[in-house]
C-alpha cells in the first residue's frame, strides 16, 4: 500500500491544490483531493485484469472549483439532495437557505463544500492508507445553525473496498446529511451510456414528489413499477419509457428506502457491467439512497482524458436521508444533536464477476 501526492492547481486565492493517489498491492488504486474533498479516480480491474478509471471527473481542480455544478466525485454537505421551500424549522426557529432548484433549496445551495479547499493529512488504519480532509463550517454557513467540525474519510483496502467515513460534531442542533456524489460507470469513464449496467438495491420503498414538489412524504411500493430493483435489472430497460415519475425527472432520481440501520454498514446495492464483469457492491449505514442516472449531464462537462459527458453516461448512488426529511418528521431524522459526535459510513466494494 502507498500514498503519493502531485500538484493538482491552484485555488481562486492563489493556494495550491493536491491530489492524493492510494495504491494497494493489487494495482488498484483511487484518487482524491483536497479541493472539495472530491473523489477524482478509481482504477479497478475488470475480468481479464486490465485496469480502467470507472468514476466521471475534470482534469484540474480549476475544473472542480469553478465547473463542477453536476456534482463530479463531490461531498455534498451540510444537508445533499432538496429542501422544500427553501426552509425548515429547529428548535422553534425558521432558517431559510438559498433557493437554487426552483423554489427549493439543493445540496445546501451553491456555496458547495465541493468548491472548498479543505485540510488533509495521511491516515494509516487496521482496514488501509487513506486520505482524512477536514473542514470547519461556521454558525449560519449555508443557512445552517451551529459550528461544525467535519472530517471526510477515504480508505482504499487491499480488498478493493473504498471506505468513505463522515464524522463530526456540532455546538448546536442542527442538519447534517453528507453523501458523496461519484458517477460510477463501470466499462470505464469513457465508455458512453450505462444503459446495459445491471441493478440490486434492497428496497421495498422508494419517495417522490408530484407536480414540482420535493416529496409527498409518503413512502410509494416499488412492486409493479420500474422502481422494483429487488432483483438484477438492465438500468436501460426502463430509463426512457412512460412511468410519470421517471418521465417528470428525465431519468431516475429517486431515493430508495433502505432496510438499514444506523448500527452498522450493511449491504444495500449491487452494480454490474455485463462486458467488463466489474461489479460494485455498496453498504452503508444511511436510511436511504439516491440513484441517479446523470439525466443532465451535457456537453459543457469537458472532463478526463479529453472525454466529452452526456446524459446517462454514469450512475451515481448517493447513501444519505431521505429528500427533505427536516421537513417530514416521520422520515429518518437528519437531525444531529450538540456536541453530540455523528458517524455515517459508506462502503464501494469493487470485484469481479465470478
Amino acid at each position: 500500500m502507498s500514498i503519493s501526492v502531485e500538484f493538482f492547481g491552484k485555488n481562486k486565492e492563489g493556494k495550491d491544490v493536491s491530489i492524493y493517489t492510494i495504491t494497494n498491492s493489487k494495482g488498484s488504486s483511487i484518487k482524491v483531493t483536497d479541493m472539495g474533498a472530491v473523489w477524482v479516480a478509481a482504477l479497478m480491474p475488470d475480468k481479464d485484469g486490465k485496469l480502467e478509471d470507472v468514476i466521471l471527473g475534470f482534469e484540474n481542480s480549476e475544473e472542480y472549483e469553478c465547473r463542477n455544478y453536476v456534482g463530479m466525485g463531490s461531498i455534498i454537505g451540510r444537508n445533499s439532495n432538496r429542501i422544500s421551500n427553501h426552509c425548515f424549522i429547529l428548535d422553534g426557529k425558521e432558517y431559510v437557505l438559498e433557493n437554487n432548484d426552483r423554489g427549493n433549496n439543493l445540496h445546501s445551495g451553491n456555496n458547495f463544500y465541493a468548491c472548498r479547499l479543505w485540510d488533509a493529512k495521511a491516515v494509516d488504519t487496521e482496514l488501509g492508507e487513506g486520505i482524512e480532509f477536514s473542514l470547519f463550517s461556521p454558525h449560519m454557513d449555508q443557512g445552517f445553525p451551529g459550528n461544525l467540525n467535519i472530517t471526510v474519510t477515504y480508505i482504499l483496502t487491499e480488498d478493493n473496498e473504498v471506505i468513505i467515513e463522515y464524522n463530526g460534531v456540532s455546538d448546536m442542533n442542527t442538519v447534517v446529511n453528507m453523501t458523496n456524489h461519484a458517477y460510477f460507470n463501470l466499462a470505464g469513464h469513457k465508455s458512453g451510456t450505462i444503459h446495459d449496467h445491471m441493478i440490486w438495491i434492497d428496497a421495498d420503498y422508494y419517495t417522490r414528489g408530484e407536480n414540482g414538489s420535493v416529496t409527498t412524504g409518503e413512502l410509494y411500493p416499488v412492486e409493479g413499477t420500474p422502481m422494483d430493483f429487488r432483483q438484477l435489472k438492465r438500468i436501460g430497460d426502463d430509463l426512457e419509457g412512460d412511468f410519470k415519475p421517471i418521465v417528470d425527472v428525465g431519468g431516475y432520481d429517486h431515493n430508495f428506502c433502505l432496510k438499514t440501520s444506523f448500527d452498522s454498514t450493511e449491504l444495500v446495492a449491487k452494480l454490474v457491467e455485463p462486458n467488463s464483469k466489474r461489479v460494485m457492491d455498496v453498504f452503508t449505514n444511511m436510511p436511504g439512497m439516491q440513484m441517479y442516472t446523470g439525466n443532465f449531464l451535457w456537453d459543457g462537462n469537458k472532463g478526463k482524458d479529453g472525454m466529452t459527458y452526456h446524459s446517462f453516461h454514469g450512475v451515481a448512488l448517493e447513501t444519505q436521508f431521505y429528500p427533505d426529511a427536516i421537513n417530514n418528521p416521520q422520515f429518518p431524522s437528519p437531525i444531529v444533536k450538540a456536541n453530540e459526535p455523528f458517524n455515517y459510513c459508506t462502503i464501494y466494494h469493487f470485484s469481479v464477476m465470478e
